[in-house]
This record gives structure tokens, C-alpha cells and sequence, in this order.
């Protein structure tokens, strides 16, 4: 599950997250790490675009709690990705500035989340765009940990298994 901060000129006209500039740079970041928007959930703190494309107000993401704690109680995620500084502050309050612990991984309960720089910030400061592969390089290698198949279990001795089977038929 990825969530932004609030959407844009862009996502509050077409109602979709993270359609403009900043959602093709996530777009890119997703294919760099072999996902696409098919294979995960996207949602922003707010609900729709602030007046003037301000910072959200603390009453504004309080008004829209609700909604996202109910997409976090359907979606269920066990990696979920907090893009910019105020998904940050409304998901881990008191964690520290995004730039301090960005690309990190913090784990609450059955939940893996690793905060990154928003891809628009990347947009508007370019220096920041190699943070944002180097994250999700991260991601990706977590993801593939985490993702990975069980190995399979050891071998038995031949004696072994022909007694398991033996007692399996007595059954």
C-alpha cells in the first residue's frame, strides 16, 4: 500500500492518485523495482486537493481519518509506503523529518513502513530523485526477502519416508 499527502490539480480532477508528474515518477519507481499500480493500493491522507495546493491543515487530515484508517482496515497491507512529510506525521507521528529517516523501515505490529520522499518533492528537487531509487531498491530487496518462497523441506532418509507411508496406509 502506498499513501501520499493530498492529491493534485490533476488527481482531484480525474479522482485517481497520483496521476500527474508525480505519478509518472512513481510509476517509474514501481517499474525500477518490477511493480505497476495493478500490484498495489494507492491513497493519499486527504481526500481532496487543499485550496491554492497548500500544506494540509491538521483538521483537514482529522476530517479525513476516517476514511483512511477504513482503507487501511480493508486493504490489510504488510508493507506500506508513506510518501512525504505530512503522510508521515499522520501515520507515525513523532518519527523524526522524512529526510532523517527516509528509505527506513519501521515495523508496528504485522506492518512494515518505510517512509520516502514524496515524488513531487523529487520533482521539485532533482538531488533528491537518487534517494528516491536508492528507497526503493530497498523496498525491492525487502519485498523479495519478505515475498520470498519457504524453502522447501530437507530431505527424509529413504527408511523414513517408506515408515511415513506405511503409517499413512494404516490410517
Amino acid at each position: 500500500m502506498i499513501v501520499g499527502e493530498a492529491p493534485g490539480f490533476n488527481e482531484d480532477r480525474q479522482g485517481e492518485p497520483f496521476v500527474g508528474a508525480a505519478g509518472k515518477l512513481l510509476d517509474t519507481l514501481l517499474a525500477r523495482i518490477e511493480l505497476s499500480r495493478a500490484d498495489v493500493y494507492i491513497t493519499n491522507v486527504l481526500k481532496c486537493r487543499p485550496p491554492m495546493n497548500r500544506d494540509p491543515m491538521p483538521n483537514e487530515a482529522e476530517a479525513c481519518s476516517p476514511y483512511l484508517q477504513r482503507q487501511l482496515e480493508l486493504v490489510k497491507p504488510k508493507v506500506l509506503l508513506i510518501l512525504g512529510r505530512h503522510a508521515l506525521e499522520r501515520l507515525l507521528p513523532g518519527q523524526g523529518s522524512i529526510s532523517r529517516i527516509h528509505g527506513s523501515l519501521i515495523r508496528r505490529g504485522d506492518v512494515a513502513y518505510i517512509p520516502l520522499y514524496h515524488p513531487a518533492a523529487a520533482l521539485h528537487n532533482g538531488s533528491l530523485v537518487a534517494d528516491l531509487e536508492r528507497d526503493f531498491d530497498s523496498v525491492k530487496r525487502y519485498l523479495d526477502k519478505v515475498l520470498a518462497p519457504p524453502p522447501p523441506p530437507p530431505p527424509q532418509p529413504l527408511a523414513a519416508a517408506t515408515q511415513e507411508s506405511e503409517q499413512l496406509r494404516l490410517l
